[in-house]
């Protein structure tokens, strides 16, 4: 047993890390068996795709995913294939680019279709009190090169506690509640807007928990809902969910971590339709090549 001093001092740094907020120091990840490793499908070489931020596999266009870059870039939306070529444009009319950071597809108003959810979420300097959430039924490409949006519905809310920059949008198909995650601080935070939302007037977003990891910039949960993933740009976080538990009780967790590809600034992950593993995709950083990976399930 260490000598009286010596048990002071440790009361007393414990006593401080309680009340500095630290917590002592996490154990390493459990690492999680059910997904190969990450293969390399295609590079990414189109210009138009320089700065992807967000990717979503279709369902009314198998195969294909929808991807969207970030802000200084136009109000569009690709369709792409797995050799990340631009198969169909759409651009939102009467909207700006602000600063589009994910994109998501799930249930909405009608229950005979898919949506397509754009999130306006981003704010690298944390200065705009209002988020928006641009929602449209997702469209059957065919032969289409261009087109426009000219019809969709705007989900304004705010963060009920500070501005913060968030870059992560997932929604649940089983409720079709959205969830909203912070990025730059540690702990980040995680918001949820509860289905269904109203398109007019400004929803306060609730905050559910946090979570002990830091720049999150994309997440999706499985087509089923009962699995989810999140990324940062060195790890990806993994909570399987068989007896569909609510969302904040899931993430309170301690998720497995996958085996990461690590990317040139991967901010993109989303789930294949058939639940046979997941994909990631990077934005083009110079000097580095990017890739489409999939983690396809063992």
């Amino acid at each position: 047993m260490p000598p009286v001093r010596h048990m002071k001092r440790i009361l007393i740094c414990y006593a401080l890390l309680i009340l500095i907020g630290c917590s002592p120091k996490r154990s390493n990840p459990v690492i999680s068996n059910d997904f190969l490793p990450g293969k390399k499908l295609s590079e990414l070489t189109h210009k138009k795709l320089g700065e992807v931020s967000g990717l979503a596999s279709s369902v009314a266009n198998p195969g294909l995913f929808w991807a969207l870059n970030d802000s200084g870039n136009d109000p569009e939306i690709f369709l792409i294939d797995r050799d990340l070529q631009i198969r169909s444009t759409y651009k939102l009319e009467g909207v700006k680019n602000r600063d589009w950071e994910d994109i998501a597809i799930g249930p909405g108003p009608d229950s005979t279709k898919k949506y397509i959810y754009v999130a306006e979420i981003g704010d690298n300097d944390a200065v705009h009190r209002l988020k928006y959430i641009y929602r449209f039924a997702e469209p059957v490409a065919d032969s289409v090169e261009d087109a426009s949006i000219t019809s969709f519905e705007t989900i304004t809310f705010e963060l009920p506690d500070k501005r913060r920059d968030t870059e992560t949008l997932m929604i649940n198909p089983g409720t079709g509640d959205l969830y909203i995650v912070s990025k730059r601080e540690e702990p980040v935070n995680v918001y949820e807007i509860k289905f269904p939302y109203p398109t007019s007037g400004t929803i306060t977003a609730q905050k559910v928990l946090s979570l002990p990891y830091v720049l999150i910039v994309a997440g999706a949960f499985s087509p089923d809902g009962s699995e989810v993933v999140m990324k940062n740009y060195n790890h990806i976080y993994y909570w399987a969910n068989p007896s569909k538990k609510p969302v904040h009780e899931l993430l309170s967790e301690a998720p497995l971590e996958v085996p990461y590809e690590v990317e040139p600034q991967g901010e993109s992950i989303t789930w294949a339709n058939d639940n046979s593993g997941f994909y990631t995709l990077s934005e083009k950083n110079k000097g580095k090549k990017s890739f489409l990976y999939f983690y396809e399930r063992k």
